[in-house]
């Protein structure tokens, strides 16, 4: 399975970043293997509005099965959604926590927004 981490660092051991539009990168993680790839989400960190529904469009082009993440607004999720993406939330971890979390079935899969749109 291949899964989009919103992290605040560069590597499997760093904190997931728990804003998902403005997260700072997201790491696509083959879970099987662990091997994954970073992605600079820079220019949706500072963005003026839109932050959500673009990083889902980026998301959704990463070809990926499912996103963690701290919190989804209502936007964003609908843009997750429409690509199939399934949605799951975690609570302050590591990246790798976070995986091992999902595998294990700890984090269940979203069915709405979590948060009001236009949170930081």
């Amino acid at each position: 399975m291949k899964v989009a981490v919103t992290a605040q660092g560069r590597d499997l051991a760093s904190e997931i970043d728990l804003r998902f539009g403005r997260a700072k990168y997201l790491l696509v993680v083959d879970t099987e293997t662990n091997e994954f790839e970073v992605c600079d989400n820079t220019v949706n960190l500072n963005a003026a509005q839109g932050a959500g529904v673009q990083t889902g469009m980026n998301i959704a082009n990463l070809d990926v099965d499912a996103v963690i993440t701290g919190n989804v607004g209502p936007n964003a999720f609908r843009t997750l959604n429409a690509a199939d993406v399934k949605i799951f939330l975690a609570k302050k971890c590591s990246v790798q926590e976070a995986i091992d979390k999902m595998k294990s079935g700890e984090l269940t899969a979203q069915e709405s927004a979590n948060v009001e749109g236009h949170w930081v």
